[in-house]
């Protein structure tokens, strides 16, 4: 893959029961040092055994303070801006206290659990947000390349692949609890819409 991330984004209005295996998600925190014009700097810490529940009194950094010494792995990463579903993405791993006491110390954090789950071809990601994203679900397909002919799950509403505003940057920037009243007035007037440019879609 490279320097480089291939995928497709879909706002979900829940996180399917069914894949919740019981075992505790990775619990993300991370914040951005600049989430400017699709441009982001992150720092993000991953913890793979607990399990936090995402609503919107969840704090990042009073999440992060208590499980301090069960983060597993750190990343810095720079990100470019999206295009087509590719973005420029460059990471490097680093200790994991360090990135801890990073975010500790500034940006603009976030905090989330991600599933993982093997959907018939491809991976897939679902996001669940908390903090003043609650309650948003995005689910996400990454491949190796262009993510095209994709096998879009039934739970997926709407696709958000080229929409700022749902990148991970645009909410450290304008969290979804902002603006979430006019996007499902958006979406109730227009309808779900699905790109048509990666192929052809599948509903699964």
């Amino acid at each position: 893959m490279g320097d480089f991330e291939f995928e497709r984004r879909f706002f979900c209005t829940h996180m399917p029961a069914e894949l919740d295996d019981g075992d505790a998600p990775t619990l993300i925190i991370q914040s951005y040092y600049v989430h400017e014009d699709n441009y982001a700097l992150r720092v993000r810490v991953q913890m793979h055994a607990v399990r936090e529940p995402m609503t919107e009194g969840t704090d990042a950094l009073d999440v992060l303070r208590r499980h301090r010494d069960e983060a597993a792995e750190a990343f810095v990463t720079v990100k470019g801006p999206a295009v087509g579903g590719t973005r420029y993405e460059a990471e490097r791993e680093i200790d994991a206290h360090i990135g801890v006491d990073l975010i500790l110390r500034g940006g603009s954090p976030i905090v989330k659990n991600r599933y993982s789950a093997w959907l018939g071809e491809d991976g897939w990601s679902i996001d669940v947000f908390g903090g003043a994203n609650a309650p948003l679900v995005v689910a996400e397909a990454e491949r190796s390349g262009p993510v095209t002919n994709l096998v879009i799950p039934g739970f997926c509403v709407t696709e958000i692949t080229d929409q700022p505003r749902f990148s991970n940057d645009g909410l450290a920037a304008r969290p979804f609890g902002i603006w979430r009243d006019d996007f499902m007035d958006e979406l109730k007037e227009h309808g779900p819409r699905f790109e048509q440019v990666f192929g052809r879609n599948r509903r699964g």
